[in-house]
């Protein structure tokens, strides 16, 4: 991040939800010149198709029925300082030739507009979906691909980095323990295995939904497994058997990634960078239960 921080290269990160992909782009917003700037953020995913391209290009009054006044978009908004775009890989097909006329040309035009209107921002996308894999299935173009991907920053998940989940959990115990008036409180042993041996497929964010009900919960000076949610067997460190890592890993993934696609097997699919097929056998394998859509 202070490498690419100063410099204007377009960056993708990379990551699956929850591992603080954005703030990674305020970070690197923070460390660059722009840091005086604004930093306008927009999730493409949770904004309807129709609406996405008005809120980051804007309108001209009267360009639409209930267009009763001009509205810049998010693109003229972060003039001189940075925009996240977040979820890019959900954006559709007809908006992500306009954002790559943009990238090229620098210039904006309104929706119901004429005049071309030139912003300085920097963009930074996000996604975790597989990009590759979308543009082998034409759902992701590729030469925009290639324009926001100059550099890119992939954040590993949460279980592959087991030591930063057990600083992340006490760095937000004792912002919790402050918030909630506990004097005295920190991690037992087993709470920290615990933490160790799980997959935690929310990542970041399902470990701070943990840490923040079991500081609210705990009533001793330690948190236990207990306070956390945390089941029993994980309450022991993680198996060294290289296929035991391997199936668990690969289970979570599979859950995690049917749980964002909706049950949905052909996007789970896509998600995980793998065939139908493929799927299905993982699925047979592990003993997952086969209730998802093709």
């Amino acid at each position: 991040m202070e490498k690419i921080a100063s410099t204007e290269i377009s960056t993708l990160i990379l990551g699956e939800t929850g591992t603080g992909k954005e703030l990674i782009a305020q970070s690197l917003h923070q460390l660059s010149d722009r840091k005086n700037e604004a930093f306008v953020a927009i999730n493409c995913a949770a904004i309807p198709d129709n609406l996405l391209e008005s809120e980051l290009f804007g309108y001209e009054k009267g360009a639409f029925t209930g267009a009763t006044q001009q509205k810049k978009g998010k693109l003229e908004s972060a003039h001189k300082g940075t925009l996240f775009l977040d979820e890019v890989g959900d954006m559709p097909l007809h908006l992500q030739a306009k954002l790559l006329r943009f990238l090229q040309e620098r210039v904006v035009e309104r929706i119901g507009g004429h005049n071309q209107i030139a912003v300085d921002v920097r963009v930074i996308c996000a996604t975790h979906r597989n990009l590759e894999s979308m543009i082998q299935d034409t759902t992701f173009r590729e030469d925009l691909y290639y324009r926001i991907s100059e550099i890119i920053l992939d954040i590993p998940p949460l279980r592959q980095r087991t030591e930063d989940a057990i600083l992340i959990a006490r760095a937000f115990v004792d912002q919790f323990r402050q918030s909630f008036n506990k004097k005295s409180l920190s991690l037992s042993p087993a709470a920290i295995n615990a933490i160790k041996a799980h997959a935690w497929p929310g990542n970041v964010r399902e470990l701070i939904n943990k840490v923040k009900r079991s500081v609210i919960l705990c009533e001793g000076t330690q948190i236990t497994p207990e306070d956390l949610q945390l089941s029993d067997d994980e309450q022991h460190a993680t198996p060294l058997n290289l296929k035991e890592v391997r199936e668990k890993a690969e289970k979570q993934a599979i859950i995690a990634a049917l749980a964002n696609a909706e049950n949905n097997i052909a996007k789970a699919a896509r998600e995980l960078g793998i065939t139908r097929p493929t799927l299905y056998s993982l699925m047979n394998k592990l003993g997952l239960e086969q209730e998802a859509t093709s």
